[in-house]
């Protein structure tokens, strides 16, 4: 199974990715739904959370390990590769390449949790591989809790979308990082605001392609994992909202299992 987490919601839409770009392929997924937002919690206590989630999605036969969560990305990554012997995929590096490849100008803006961006890690990644691009960077900390409680298209969201956006618009910015999993989710609401020339990256889909990528060079792991279109969903808090939410990612009824780490 590929088994992806993420902090709550969000990591459903790299769920959606993956089945796009990989149909059939069995995935669990566990959302933290009980102690999210990780955005606003200390590295420490990230790293601890990704340590629990990636120990339960191996217990439940993952061969593969997705951080469907830029915040868990940002802290983690080095410490569950150390850790853990399965292939482990995380959402900020496809999303650094994907936006250099699509940007015109070299000037790119990345928006995230406050963990993501005081981590300051787009920015590193985006100057080692290109030192000319100019970077800028904005913490959009109210994104995730309105995403989770459903409110995707209320005139609320849009005035606080635009708020965030403003200093990114004026830097005239030719590529936007949706530095969250939870951010697609807005796409369109952000693409309104920001402007139609600027590209949007959706790490979603481009960490759903890196691993098509891997598995198509990879035919030995591709062999052992299942595909028999099944999919298993856990949440460590469960609401009515979520469920509508999730329904309205996916397209699909899903069941969801709660469950205590």
């Amino acid at each position: 199974m590929i088994g992806v987490f993420d902090s709550g919601i969000g990591g459903l839409t790299v769920v959606k990715a993956l089945q796009a770009q990989l149909p059939g392929y069995d995935i669990v997924y566990f959302g933290d739904t009980a102690r999210t937002p990780y955005g606003s919690k200390s590295p420490a206590t990230v790293l601890s959370y990704a340590i629990q989630n990636t120990e339960f999605l191996l217990a439940h036969q993952a061969r593969i390990i997705v951080m469907a969560c830029n915040t868990a990305s940002s802290v983690a990554t080095a410490q569950i590769s150390a850790n853990y012997d399965a292939p482990l995929f995380e959402v900020i590096t496809p999303a650094v390449e994907l936006a250099l490849a699509r940007s015109q100008r070299g000037r790119i803006g990345v928006v995230g949790t406050r963990a993501t961006i005081n981590s300051d890690v787009y920015a590193q990644k985006i100057t080692a591989l290109r030192p000319d691009v100019q970077v800028y960077s904005r913490a959009c900390p109210l994104l995730v809790p309105l995403v989770e409680e459903g409110w995707l298209t209320r005139p609320e969201t849009a005035m606080i979308v635009k708020k965030y956006l403003h200093p990114l618009k004026i830097r005239q910015i030719d590529t936007l990082i949706l530095g969250c999993t939870h951010y697609p989710l807005l796409a369109k609401i952000m693409a309104h605001k920001i402007g139609r020339h600027v590209n949007l990256i959706d790490s979603a889909s481009a960490v759903a392609h890196h691993i098509k990528l891997f598995l198509e060079e990879s035919p030995q792991l591709r062999a052992s994992l299942g595909r028999n279109d099944r999919s298993a969903y856990f949440v460590s808090d469960l609401t009515e909202q979520f469920r509508t939410t999730a329904r309205q990612v996916l397209k699909r009824p899903i069941e969801l299992q709660l469950i205590r780490l």
